[in-house]
C-alpha cells in the first residue's frame, strides 16, 4: 500500500466513497466517524489528515488545532472539508494546508491530496 491517510468523517456514505476512491488511488485509508476514536489512533503514522468540520462529538477545527500543536503531528498535512463552514473563517481558525467545500469534485480532492502528500520533504 501507499501513503496513509486518516479520514475523519461522520457521514457513512461520504466516508465510504472517499475511502474507496482513495484506495483505488493506492492510498491506505484509515477511517473514523468520531473524534474520540480518531484521537486514540496512532496519528503520528499518517501521511495526511482529511477532516470534516462538523462532527457529532466535536469540532474538526479543534482537532486540526490539536494536530498542528502536537509535536508528533504538526508537520503532517491537514485538509479540511465542510459543507457549512465559510472557507475564509476556517482558514482563520485552523492552520490546515488546504480547505475543500462540500460537495466537492473528487478529482479536485485527489489532486489536493496528491499535492500535499508529494510535497518536497514528504516523500
Amino acid at each position: 500500500m501507499g501513503k496513509k491517510i486518516y479520514l475523519l468523517e461522520d457521514d457513512e456514505g461520504i466516508r465510504e466513497v472517499i475511502g474507496f476512491i482513495l484506495q483505488a488511488e493506492s492510498y491506505e485509508v484509515k477511517s473514523f466517524d468520531r473524534i474520540s476514536d480518531f484521537m486514540q489512533a496512532e496519528a503520528h503514522r499518517a501521511d495526511l489528515f482529511l477532516l470534516d468540520v462538523m462532527l457529532p462529538d466535536g469540532d474538526g477545527l479543534k482537532v486540526c488545532q490539536e494536530l498542528k500543536a502536537g509535536e508528533g503531528t504538526k508537520d503532517i498535512p491537514v485538509v479540511m472539508m465542510s459543507a457549512h463552514a465559510d472557507m475564509k473563517a476556517m482558514a482563520n481558525s485552523c492552520p490546515a494546508e488546504d480547505y475543500i467545500p462540500k460537495p466537492f469534485d473528487i478529482n479536485v480532492l485527489i489532486a489536493k491530496i496528491q499535492h500535499h502528500i508529494q510535497k518536497p520533504g514528504r516523500a
